[in-house]
């Protein structure tokens, strides 16, 4: 699939991995919609980033886990685009959640974010994807998916969901849709951690180092390029999860 020329939606694209994604389809020649839900000063300028780069780019405010919000972000994107090639699902609700617990609020706040919010913006953008000649959608995921996170349950739990719902849209959605994941491994450390825990998370990787954002980015980017991958996962994480079976381990 060529990606110049299209038109591209990125959910949580206002920093972080998210912009990385951003930028790397308007790099492309992608015009880019960014949603956000309270990072309208960073969407703004991850946009002026893309624009430089002589695409389009739009900044909706969006709370994915809202559905009347997404279907009304579904319709300004009809009336303004008209068109939408490419999907990718970056918003999430990163938190702490241990079991058993009395938060019921952060266990449906990381669901609703994670998991219906990706399933709100896919379903209601569907149809327009389905009406290209051919579409990619692109969830991102994490290695929680194949292992337990201590305290971060509602996490490991709305990311094997989405990892699941990569699959399920792949078969619905076939064969003008294609659906994959990426599931990034450490990649952009939080600001607070020390250069010892850098050290120690990067000897957990088979490649002994931390990535970066448009390692991720490259991946998204791969998957709606490669038109005959889909209902697939691609990790980049440095080989974090086999590393515990290497020699040195």
């Amino acid at each position: 699939m060529n990606i110049r020329g299209c038109a591209a939606l990125v959910t949580g694209g206002a920093h972080r991995v998210g912009k990385a994604i951003v930028l790397d389809l308007a790099r492309a020649g992608a015009d880019v919609v960014i949603l956000y839900n309270s990072s309208g000063s960073a969407a703004a300028e991850t946009a002026l980033e893309a624009e430089a780069l002589g695409v389009r780019a739009t900044t909706v405010q969006c709370d994915v886990s809202n559905l009347h919000a997404v279907q009304k972000m579904a319709q300004f994107v009809r009336d303004r685009f008209g068109r939408l090639s490419v999907l990718v699902n970056s918003a999430d609700w990163f938190a702490q959640h241990s079991f058993p617990t009395d938060s019921y609020g952060t266990w449906h706040r990381i669901l609703d974010v994670s998991v219906h919010g990706s399933f709100y913006v896919s379903n209601e953008l569907a149809p327009l994807l389905l009406d290209q000649p051919e579409a990619a959608i692109v969830n991102i995921v994490d290695l929680s998916a194949w292992h337990a996170w201590p305290n971060f349950t509602g996490h490991a739990v709305a990311k094997s969901a989405l990892l699941a719902l990569t699959r399920q849209m792949a078969l619905e959605l076939a064969p003008t849709v294609r659906v994959n994941a990426v599931a990034p491994g450490p990649v952009l450390p939080p600001p607070h951690y020390t250069e010892e825990r850098l050290r120690r998370s990067s000897e957990r990787t088979l490649l002994n180092r931390w990535g970066k954002a448009e390692d991720v980015a490259h991946a998204v980017r791969f998957l709606i390029e490669s038109n005959y991958t889909t209902g697939e996962v691609v990790r980049v994480d440095g080989g974090e999860l086999i590393a515990k079976r290497s020699p040195s381990a």
